[in-house]
């Protein structure tokens, strides 16, 4: 009888460990996760945008921009625009999001660039207004930029 309840004991602790290894960690987050803004982004046209932040890690996130009122005249193949997004941080340095991720898109399609991956720090506050979005296609760039603060705010990393 001793033997089966220290071998109770003995799974329960085991048990207990395991639990508590594999139990979810306190995670990084981002508030709010999606703002918009209005973007002028020359011949691509421009308008409202959403823009949407993920934060991957306490040191690491990405950001989409898309929207159904900036368009491209050209049909563009899935990962193909180079895009490059600058965000004005009001506790630091801007922040820089960057790579070539986009799905196809057809002539006239609406646009939408990322997952962006960048770099974060805990209490970063990031906004588009006074940032930019710069996307090159076949050479050329075409830069975004709003004239308004996001809403409802700011990015805020913690």
């Amino acid at each position: 009888m001793r033997r089966t309840a220290s071998g109770a004991a003995i799974t329960a602790g085991v048990l207990a460990a395991t639990a508590l290894a594999f139990a979810p960690s306190a995670s990084a987050a981002v508030t709010p996760s999606s703002a918009t803004i209005t973007a002028t982004c020359g011949l691509f046209g421009g308008g409202a945008a959403t823009l949407t932040a993920t934060q991957v890690s306490p040191t690491s996130a990405t950001v989409t921009l898309s929207s159904t009122a900036i368009t491209t005249p050209l049909a563009l193949s899935a990962n193909s625009i180079n895009s490059t997004l600058t965000m004005t941080n009001s506790t630091g340095a801007n922040r820089v999001f960057s790579g070539t991720v986009n799905p196809a898109i057809p002539a006239g399609g609406a646009v939408t660039v990322g997952p962006l991956p960048g770099a974060v720090a805990v209490g970063d506050s990031l906004d588009f207004f006074k940032g930019s979005l710069k996307m090159v296609i076949f050479g050329i760039s075409v830069t975004c930029t709003t004239n308004a603060a996001q809403s409802p705010g700011p990015f805020v990393f913690s």
